[in-house]
Parts: structure tokens; C-alpha cells; sequence
């Protein structure tokens, strides 16, 4: 059941911060907020297997000539995998965002010296992929990202609008608002996945749209 402190597709920091353990970040320029211990280490590892089962090349949505940009590996979930059931679950609970408006989850895979630079997750209307990613289901609202193990060294998420960044750390969610109160894309949500130095990191990401989900726009 979802949140009736919500309108569908988003949640609110009055929702997220009722949990107890959830800290948000003291900003005025977004809505930044983190959660450890959100998931189990049993259920982050069997993530994790799936993630390293079914992994390919990440891509992005608008090419900008950098082949380096996101040089990560990604996997699609599968949605009726029993880890993937609670997964959902739990997210649920946690923003009480209705289901029908969030993608399905995605696992990425860093390896040593890989990184994905700075970016937002929001689709920005100058792209040239803009309305194929927003025409069904408009623009992202919430992204909700998990970090499923400690790295040795790198790989953090780094706002740099507000200098802050985040330690992968096993279990712990990160979340925030691609959007403003005002309703516009928030440019202060530019965030990137440091190089992994050493180790390989894991995460789930997930994230929401302001219509229910059916999919991008064919070619």
C-alpha cells in the first residue's frame, strides 16, 4: 500500500525521515538523504550474485562522445527472483512510492578504475534522446540507489554542488529528489560514481517517474 502523505511517483522527506536511522543532508539546494542499514548483508548478497550472473556494458541515455564516461557494467533485475521480491518490499515501505511508477530496479558492477562522471539522473530537455526517454512515462522523480558491499578503496558518490560524498558502505541507501519544490529539474543533484581504487563495487539503483512506468518511446 502506498503513502497517502504522497502523490504518485513521489514521496517526501516527512515519509523518509519517519524511519528511524535515516539522516538528511543539511541543504537548501536538494533533497539528500541516507539510510544505513537499509538492506540485510544476506539479501545484499544475493543481489550481488544476480548482479555478477547477468551483467553487460552500461550505457547512457544521451551520447556525448566520451567513451569513458560510465564505463561501468549494469543488470537488468529480475523481477520475479525472490531477492528482487523483497527488494521491492522494502522500498515500498521505505518511500511508499506507488510501485507502478518506478522502473525496474537495475544492478551496476565497478571494477577497478571504473567510474561513472558527473550526470544527472533526470532527462534534461536539451538531450537528443529527450522525449524518446519522456514521453510515456515523463521524467524521473526519485532515485533510490544501495550500496551492496564495502569497497577497499574509491567508488564513492560524489554531489559536487554541495561537496558531499557518500562512502559505499554495505547496505546503506542513498536517495534524493531529482526535482525542486517548484516542480523543475534540479541541477544540484550532479553526482558521479568515483573510481573504485581498489576492490569492486555493487549497487542497486531504482528509479521513479512522474507517470506510471510502460516504457521508452520506439526510434
Amino acid at each position: 500500500m502506498t503513502n497517502p502523505g504522497a502523490t504518485p511517483g513521489e514521496t517526501s522527506p516527512a515519509i523518509l525521515l519517519a524511519h528511524p536511522g535515516v539522516r538528511r543532508v543539511p541543504s537548501e539546494r536538494l533533497e539528500l538523504f541516507d539510510y544505513p542499514g537499509f538492506l540485510p548483508p544476506d539479501l545484499c548478497t544475493s543481489l550481488l550474485a544476480l548482479i555478477e550472473r547477468d551483467r553487460r556494458p552500461s550505457t547512457i541515455a544521451n551520447a556525448n562522445g566520451d567513451d569513458y564516461f560510465r564505463t561501468s557494467e549494469t543488470c537488468d533485475l529480475p523481477a520475479d527472483d525472490p531477492a528482487v521480491i523483497e527488494l521491492e518490499r522494502r522500498l515500498l515501505a521505505f518511500n511508499g512510492i506507488d510501485p507502478l511508477h518506478g522502473e525496474p530496479a537495475q544492478g551496476q558492477r565497478y571494477a577497478e578504475g571504473q567510474e561513472f562522471k558527473p550526470h544527472t539522473d533526470y532527462f534534461d530537455a536539451t538531450g537528443v534522446d529527450y522525449w524518446k526517454h519522456t514521453t510515456i512515462s515523463g521524467n524521473r522523480t526519485w532515485t533510490c540507489m544501495i550500496y551492496l558491499n564495502d569497497v577497499e578503496a574509491g567508488g564513492g558518490t560524489r554531489f559536487k554542488v554541495i561537496g558531499k560524498t557518500f562512502q559505499p558502505e554495505a547496505g546503506k541507501l542513498l536517495c534524493w529528489n531529482n526535482k525542486r519544490l517548484d516542480g523543475s529539474c534540479n541541477p544540484n543533484t550532479l553526482h558521479q560514481g568515483m573510481k573504485v581504487r581498489k576492490g569492486v563495487k555493487y549497487v542497486i539503483t531504482k528509479w521513479y517517474r512522474e507517470k506510471e512506468w510502460k516504457g521508452i518511446a520506439d526510434d
